[in-house]
């Protein structure tokens, strides 16, 4: 998972064949539940689900909707947004259904149970409004009802029976005809209704976790299709006002991929993948949770859809390149809390640091490895992420953050994940480079852990810094005993020196949001609802030579009124802004109107920032060698 408004700073229905059923026991799995929504007979900006699970031998069973999902270290409750619940009998009967807590339904007389019905909400719609009942889905992982588009995250529709959790599932989708409908799911065809209005899809999975694995997206995309290499990448977009296409960012989505595959080299396995991107024009039912969520193979992406061509491709490489590397980690490399995850009562496994901090570091890294960026701004981001981690608690515990994430203080520090996390991977990354003359590398590793234990084969949680430690040298079990257990924080000079780097001030590029690294250049004024420029904007070249003040009011960003209902969204659209784009700000001056109007020049900023050692021997040269290019 990636949270890309974090890193900014600041997310008919069909019937079974009753009495036909064949009778199973409890813990059977060849018999798949029978599953069921229809897009076509949406009530109140409801789906109907049908549940049809076989028959049961025992007298209660306990139905569930996720209370966690995998990739996500947050509570969601999707139990919440599910709505008449009925049980019905072989004869049609209501059978007694009580809800036990906000996720979970127990049904009584369940040798009698023909099917579960019932009508699921989205969770899009209600984010701007707080959610029902508590805090909102991460939206990627969330879903979308409307006239011309459905986001099926199918953990927001489908749940599971506890003793069934292991049986096959067949799932049936009917929507309009006229819809464009795209699942990486096992597609068992599909049906035309007699009028021709409707089809019917028709999908397979082995068990509940491949439900939740393999989002869906229905409705008027714009979609294409193309290899990379062996891999089939299907690129699903849906843009509500029609300002971006499939087609637009098709280059960008291959150059990095083919990017991704050569850095990976023969860890990859994907046949297909999938990205589903959701642009969100910031309206009161739009998500607001911009970032990704990853599956095995595929990936729900939210991003504003008011940023630039040129910034939506940006975000893409950062935010869509951490979800596909997570096919090395968590996806190929788990431990069990992960492989036997429980959706009600989740535990949480100690390596956040492996699985988030490590994927994201791959993100950044194989940019400059494969040559999309040039080393100074591989440097500067990785100074951002210095400075982003010091002002979150760093002395505090990985592996203790990481087991208790769903608690304070550990929560709020969930972001490191993506800073300190990343760093953590660069050092161990420095530090095998170094150790090995520049033979092994944080990949390297990744690949052997990969072949030790792969998709199919969790490993122990406790045992797992041993095991790298054995696998590699006696400073890597050190540093992750002291920096990644333990609580001292890392001196991150150490390995630029390794590397021939040093600390020096000088002119660093950055866009129209921040005075370089993590200086925001905004404030605001809760009693006032407003936001203002801050002092760092005096450090930011471009607004600086606009005439820019601080304490300058911001009413309007290109034409739309900015509040702090919907700063993160406006703000969010700011961040993709490229040079050579046409702008327009509406300020409060002293009480008096100024407009600002022109065109997007570059923006810079004085900052600490690394460079490379002019004394740097050529060891440490090497070194940075084999970490910048193998």
């Amino acid at each position: 998972m990636k949270n890309y408004l974090a890193i900014l700073g600041l997310s008919v229905i069909l019937v079974g064949c009753g009495s036909a059923k064949p009778k199973v026991d409890d813990l059977a799995v060849n018999n798949p539940i029978e599953t069921a929504l229809d897009l076509t007979a949406v009530v109140d900006d409801r789906v109907p689900v049908t549940i049809n699970p076989g028959r049961f031998t025992a007298e209660t069973v306990t139905y569930r909707l996720p209370r966690v999902v995998q990739g996500t270290y947050s509570v969601s409750d999707f139990g919440k947004y599910v709505e008449d619940m009925t049980a019905l009998d072989y004869k049609g009967n209501e059978l007694d259904v009580t809800k036990v807590d906000t996720n979970t339904w127990t049904i009584s007389d369940a040798t009698k149970l023909d099917k579960l019905t019932y009508y699921v909400n989205d969770t899009f719609d209600i984010e701007s409004t707080g959610g029902i009942g508590g805090e909102n889905p991460f939206s990627p992982a969330g879903t979308n009802i409307e006239e011309d588009n459905y986001v099926l995250n199918l953990h927001g529709f489908i749940g599971y029976f506890d003793s069934l959790k292991n049986n096959q599932y067949a799932l049936d989708v009917t929507a309009p005809a006229t819809f464009v409908r795209t699942s990486a799911l096992e597609d068992r065809g599909m049906k035309s209704s007699p009028d021709g209005k409707s089809i019917t899809s028709s999908y397979f999975a082995q068990r509940y976790f491949e439900i939740t694995d393999n989002p869906m997206m229905y409705g008027k995309l714009d979609v294409e299709e193309f290899m990379v290499g062996d891999i089939k990448i299907v690129l699903s977009v849906f843009s509500p006002n029609k300002v971006h296409t499939a087609a637009s960012q098709k280059e960008t989505v291959y150059k990095m991929m083919q990017a991704q595959k050569n850095y990976l080299g023969d860890i990859n396995s994907t046949a297909r993948y999938d990205i589903y991107l959701y642009l969100s024009d910031g309206s009161d039912t739009a998500p607001k949770g911009m970032g990704a969520l990853e599956h095995h193979t595929s990936t729900v992406v939210v991003l504003p859809e008011s940023s630039s061509k040129e910034g939506l491709a940006a975000s893409i490489i950062d935010v869509v390149a951490h979800e596909f590397f997570h096919i090395v980690t968590p996806l190929s490399v788990h431990s069990e809390d992960v492989h036997y995850f429980d959706y009600n009562q989740p535990t949480f496994s100690k390596h956040l640091w492996m699985y988030e901090g490590v994927t994201e570091y791959f993100a950044q890294h194989f940019q400059v490895y494969e040559g999309l960026v040039e080393p100074a701004d591989f440097y500067n981001t990785m100074m951002t992420k210095i400075n982003t981690s010091k002002n979150l608690d760093d002395a505090m515990s990985f592996t203790i953050m990481s087991e208790n994430v769903l608690e304070q203080p550990y929560a709020s520090n969930y972001y490191n994940v993506y800073m300190k996390g990343a760093l953590i991977g660069m050092c161990i990354d420095i530090l095998m480079r170094k150790e090995s003359d520049g033979n092994r590398s944080m990949l390297s590793l990744m690949k052997e852990l990969s072949a030790k234990y792969g998709k199919d084969k969790p490993f122990e949680d406790d045992k797992l810094i041993a095991e790298i430690t054995e696998m590699t040298y006696p400073s890597i079990g050190e540093f992750l005993r002291t920096h990644v257990e333990g609580d001292v924080p890392i001196n991150y000079n150490e390995f630029f020196e390794m590397v021939g780097l040093t600390l020096g001030e000088s002119e660093v590029p950055t866009n129209y949001i921040f005075a370089g690294g993590q200086n925001i250049i905004f404030d605001g004024d809760q009693e006032k609802g407003t936001i203002f420029f801050s002092p760092m904007v005096s450090k930011n070249s471009f607004w600086s030579s606009e005439g820019v003040q601080p304490g300058d009011v911001i009413k309007k960003v290109n034409g739309t009124e900015l509040t702090l209902a919907n700063a993160q969204q406006v703000i969010g659209g700011m961040f993709g802004w490229q040079e050579g784009m046409e702008y327009s700000l509406d300020l409060e001056r002293n009480g008096e109107a100024v407009v600002l109007k022109g065109t997007l020049g570059k923006a810079t900023a004085i900052s600490e920032s690394l460079i490379e050692d002019e004394n740097a021997t050529e060891a440490q040269k090497a070194v940075r060698q084999a970490w910048l290019k193998g």
